[in-house]
């Protein structure tokens, strides 16, 4: 099999059986193959029971492109490492950023010069974005608590414990799929923070006093920020629910199952945009939560948060390696352009581009193209690249580039490497 659309080139799909005279099928991929004349009407392509593809014989098989030269982007303005891979966006104000990393540490780095001003040792790796508010920072730790330190000195004020210290997780792996590397950032409504749970649970918290507000049970891991519609709080679970609570009670007002994980729900012009692990991307109505239109993505994971601006919504892709420019109200494909590698958390949208963080895996098998380790700039308008900043190859591992999401703050492009590096870039 081969699929341009996700880069696969080669690939075995299992042993053909013969149903009758002109029908088989192949079990190990799902699929019912058709013979009608000089052409083979498939079902289940790529797992997707919606789907029927044509395939007509050919008597050379494709060859794997080469992946195109971009131009080169300009050198960080500057660049510290920090230590263990950094998988969390930067959040930035008042000249500082913010980020953790998977030692466990929580660093504060002068924007304009790169040093380090301090750091807060939280014990466990730290997989979210921090919240910026007054002069606190919000965040949670493996270690099972949402941390509030004071801004300036980086002491502890208070810990939540969020309950989910036992939980587990597995980074991006070539044997499991079922990989983790996210957590939520809280989310700041008045004097209220909410966030989520590795054990599902969903909390409700002072955020002066760090008491309990309110909490929800849950069954499955909530790895991703809640997005406020209105009065409502809507979030995600690993196993596919998403669901919406009143702000003030957390009483469930709706769910829609997409019974596989979920990524982080973004509202973008009046409707919930969720994607899924089943390569579905979804548009929900934020008062009841009803399917308004899907997209399949080849056999691609849906990760990347959408990010509405100017009347489109813009999301990254996995294997798909592409970032997607879409009409929110119909679904409708804009652009859609080809990044090289994945693109796992949301793009930063700006004037006049699209900046993202690509990251990839040293796959074994040849059917896989080489994926890019690169932060990239695209046209806005039309999504066609115009540079890309590359990594240098790290020997022996298996994930590569940046997964965090680039962030923009005074003219500056902050982003976090799986190296373990915070960079900055100056923005066009």
């Amino acid at each position: 099999m081969y699929i341009d659309q996700i880069g696969v080139y080669g690939q075995a799909v299992g042993m053909v059986q013969r149903r009758s005279r002109r029908i088989y099928a192949v079990p190990a991929a799902d699929m019912t193959l058709t013979l009608a004349k000089r052409e083979l009407q498939v079902t289940g392509f790529l797992r997707d029971p919606k789907a029927t593809v044509t395939m007509v014989r050919v008597f050379s098989a494709p060859a794997a492109p080469p992946r195109p030269k971009h131009p080169a982007g300009s050198e960080p303005q500057w660049r510290i490492r920090l230590g263990g891979a950094i998988f969390a966006p930067v959040a930035a104000a008042d000249g500082i950023a913010y980020v953790g990393n998977t030692d466990g540490v929580m660093s504060a780095v002068s924007i304009s010069d790169g040093k380090r001003l301090w750091s807060f040792a939280a014990g466990r790796p730290v997989f979210g974005e921090a919240l910026v508010s007054a002069g606190a920072l919000y965040f949670v730790c493996d270690n099972g608590y949402l941390f509030r330190l004071d801004r300036t000195t980086g002491k502890e004020t208070w810990r939540y414990d969020l309950g989910d210290a036992r939980t587990t997780r597995v980074l991006p792996d070539p044997y499991v799929y079922d990989y983790d590397y996210r957590s939520p950032r809280p989310v700041l409504s008045g004097d209220t923070l909410f966030v989520g749970s590795g054990d599902g649970t969903f909390h409700a918290v002072n955020a002066s006093t760090g008491a309990r507000v309110w909490h929800i049970d849950g069954n499955a891991a909530i790895r991703s920020s809640a997005v406020v519609a209105g009065s409502l709080l809507v979030f995600s679970d690993v196993a596919g629910r998403v669901q919406a609570v009143d702000q003030s009670t957390g009483r469930k007002r709706w769910t829609f199952d997409a019974k596989v994980p979920a990524t982080e729900p973004a509202l973008v012009a009046g409707k919930i945009i969720v994607g899924a692990r089943d390569s579905m991307l979804y548009a929900l109505a934020p008062d009841d939560g009803h399917a308004i239109w899907s997209q399949y993505w080849w056999g691609s994971w849906v990760e990347s948060t959408a990010v509405g601006a100017q009347g489109l919504a813009y999301v990254g892709s996995g294997d798909l390696d592409r970032v997607s420019a879409i009409d929110p109200a119909t679904g409708r494909n804009v652009w859609r352009s080809d990044v090289g590698g994945w693109v796992l958390q949301r793009p930063l949208v700006t004037d006049r581009y699209i900046y993202v963080g690509v990251s990839g895996a040293r796959r074994a098998s040849p059917i896989w193209l080489p994926q890019a380790s690169a932060l990239m700039a695209l046209d806005r308008a039309s999504g066609r690249v115009q540079w890309q900043w590359s990594l240098p190859d790290a020997d022996g591992t298996f994930l590569h580039g940046f997964v965090a999401a680039p962030v923009e703050y005074s003219g500056n492009i902050l982003i976090g490497g799986v190296d373990g590096t915070l960079y900055a870039f100056a923005a066009d």
